[in-house]
């Protein structure tokens, strides 16, 4: 099978630095599961299958391109490679590469364009990509495409430490500069228990310095302190 169904394809294959031979994979790799509950004759099945596949690849590729090239004990290569495909990085990926219009999703989906949700659905279309490119073109067409796309985000990662967590560098400058360690408060607690929404404030002293939204408490943490980092311009320290 070799229809193509996404509007303008070679766009798409442009942006993203490769020509599928079979556009049967990327056709899949673009179909969200919501988009077959509307249109569920659509002769393409969703990305779920090949997103399993795109993060096991991902992750061998960038895990032998740090062994390779860095000689960092495995803890910080564990973080870097972490902080390299995570949903952020690799949502902000698919905004760089300008494909979320090409992406297939229910009209309820399609609205929702800046929640956490959507979020995930871009990073899991990146891994179904990857995916696509591995079993159209083989191990060498998904190492171009992530050396390309994903790796050339490790010195940006390096330079700034992005693979450090919030809380422990927000900690550790808040005590290296001012002699204050960082308290978090919960400020509200919303949402039935199954889907919880928490707003905590990081405090330094009397001072609340950011505020962070999560669906738990420690996410909640994390946001509060990478918006403190950011308020006290500290991401570069």
């Amino acid at each position: 099978m070799s229809e193509n169904y996404i509007p303008n394809l070679a766009v798409l294959e442009e942006r993203l630095g490769y020509t599928f031979k079979d556009k049967t994979y990327i056709n899949e790799a673009l179909t969200h599961r919501s988009y077959l509950n509307e249109h569920p004759s659509f002769p393409f099945t969703h990305n779920e299958r090949l997103e399993f596949l795109g993060d096991a690849v991902l992750e061998v590729i960038v895990t032998e391109y740090l062994f390779r090239n860095y000689a960092n004990p495995e803890g910080e290569l564990t973080n870097w490679r972490a902080a390299l495909v995570n949903a952020k990085t690799l949502a902000g990926i698919a905004t760089q590469l300008e494909f979320e219009e090409f992406l297939l999703l229910s009209k309820g989906e399609a609205r929702d364009k800046n929640s956490k949700a959507r979020m995930y659905i871009l990073a899991n279309a990146i891994e179904a990509i990857i995916g696509a490119i591995y079993l159209d073109g083989g191990m060498e067409g998904a190492t171009g495409f992530i050396h390309k796309h994903i790796l050339s985000h490790l010195d940006f990662i390096l330079k700034n430490e992005l693979y450090v967590d919030p809380k422990s560098k927000f900690q550790e400058t808040a005590q290296e500069l001012l002699g204050i360690t960082p308290v978090y408060k919960v400020l509200e607690e919303k949402g039935p228990d199954h889907a919880k929404e928490f707003t905590v404030g990081v405090f330094l002293e009397k001072e609340m310095v950011a505020v962070g939204e999560g669906s738990s408490k420690q996410e909640a943490q994390v946001a509060a302190a990478q918006a403190g980092l950011e308020a006290k311009g500290w991401n570069t320290k």
